[in-house]
């Protein structure tokens, strides 16, 4: 009997204790589904207000990093998207971004097309206002002489003949550009200064074709020309209707320092391309002195044929001695486009103002000095010249072996 109230009372402890432990179960269940639920809708809420804070900053993309771009910036591969940021200050980050554009001037590669801007002119420009309202009328043409201050009355008379059309540039040899000042056109045209150089010094310094793109033709003349029977609108108009690249005035019969035939006036033309010489001057009467041929001390020169004389001009001979010779190789063919105009015609006055700019040395005068350089550099391009060729024509041959054996 005892044996039975001591079991029953074990039974009751069993029960109570495990509705006791049942109790604390639920308890546990229940609490630990509240965190859980807790912690999820505190996710939720993290997650959106991070979404709306990241929408209102730019996207930084970075999909395309890779490692075999070598060591450039990281910048070099982020894309900023947000349309806030102007156009110009993004960095793209697609391969095809960068811009390399081959046909642009060399060393303009990276720049779009529509920025380039490969050359210039003359024109003086406003320091106010719309640069698209800078000029009236646009000069088409350029007329470059290289002068000094004893020659002022001479190109006082010269750049009256010359129209509205053309920009006007001198060169000074000896600094004294404000005694032009005396003239009321000198206060319009361009004023270079470098004592002591020649027409050639200047061109190839200051000429580049680039520099004189915006003109069909470029006058490079001496100080010494007398022009009562030149004009230049009509000289123009002939060039055009003769179809002429490299061209020069006639020279008068009579006047002083007549050299050769090809460039004397012929009064009954209005243009010669060909010429007699003396026997055994042009032993091919399409090569110079008979054809294809102006001497140096008043050439025209249109746009293109400028841009491959001035390539041909030494940058240090500066006398220009047998260019003259030479400039055919500039146009195609040369016997057809260069040639005198005898209608609109110069007189070579011959006064030798830049040879009088050399030194005494041995006993020699100064101009004796100039002259014998002015030999030499001929000679020196003469040589330069053919040997040029020859190393030409000689690649050529290996090219040709290379590509045939």
């Amino acid at each position: 009997m005892l044996m039975v109230k001591r079991m029953a009372r074990n039974q009751y402890k069993y029960q109570k204790t495990i509705a006791k432990m049942g109790h604390i179960g639920r308890s546990a269940f229940v609490k630990k589904a509240n965190e859980t639920t807790r912690f999820m809708v505190t996710t939720f809420i993290g997650m959106f207000f991070g979404f709306l804070m990241g929408a209102s900053f730019p996207v930084l993309s970075l999909s395309k990093l890779s490692l075999s771009t070598g060591y450039l910036p990281l910048s070099e591969y982020i894309q900023v998207t947000d349309p806030s940021i102007p156009a110009q200050a993004k960095v793209q980050i697609s391969d095809g971004s960068k811009i390399w554009v081959p046909s642009n001037p060399r060393g303009a590669e990276r720049l779009p097309p529509g920025v380039v801007v490969p050359g210039s002119d003359f024109y003086p420009r406003r320091l106010y206002g719309k640069p698209s309202e800078d000029f009236t009328a646009i000069p088409k043409y350029l007329v470059t002489f290289t002068v000094g201050h004893k020659q002022m009355q001479n190109i006082d008379a010269a750049i009256k003949k010359f129209s509205a059309n053309f920009t006007v540039l001198l060169f000074h040899y000896d600094n004294r550009t404000s005694d032009w000042d005396a003239y009321e056109w000198s206060k319009k045209v361009i004023h270079i200064s470098v004592q002591k150089q020649t027409k050639w010094w200047f061109a190839k310094r200051f000429l580049h074709p680039d520099i004189v793109s915006a003109y069909e033709y470029i006058f490079i003349w001496d100080e010494d020309l007398g022009v009562e029977h030149f004009e230049s609108e009509e000289y123009i108009k002939l060039l055009k209707k003769h179809g002429l690249e490299i061209s020069q005035p006639g020279l008068e019969p009579a006047a002083k320092g007549l050299t050769w035939q090809m460039t004397k006036r012929r009064g009954d033309r209005e243009v010669h391309k060909e010429t007699q010489e003396k026997p055994g001057w042009c032993p091919d009467p399409y090569l110079p002195p008979c054809a294809g041929f102006v001497e140096i001390m008043a050439p025209v020169f249109s746009g293109k044929a400028w841009r491959c004389v001035w390539h041909m001009i030494q940058n240090d001979l500066i006398h220009g001695w047998g260019l003259d010779f030479a400039v055919g190789k500039c146009v195609e063919p040369a016997h057809e486009k260069i040639g005198v105009v005898d209608a609109q015609w110069i007189e070579h006055q011959g006064i030798p103002s830049l040879g009088g700019q050399g030194e005494t040395n041995d006993g020699k005068q100064p101009w004796q000095g100039v002259r014998a350089r002015c030999r030499s550099e001929w000679k020196t391009f003469q040589d330069r010249l053919v040997n040029a060729e020859k190393d030409y024509y000689k690649s050529m041959e290996t090219y040709k072996w290379n590509m045939t054996g």
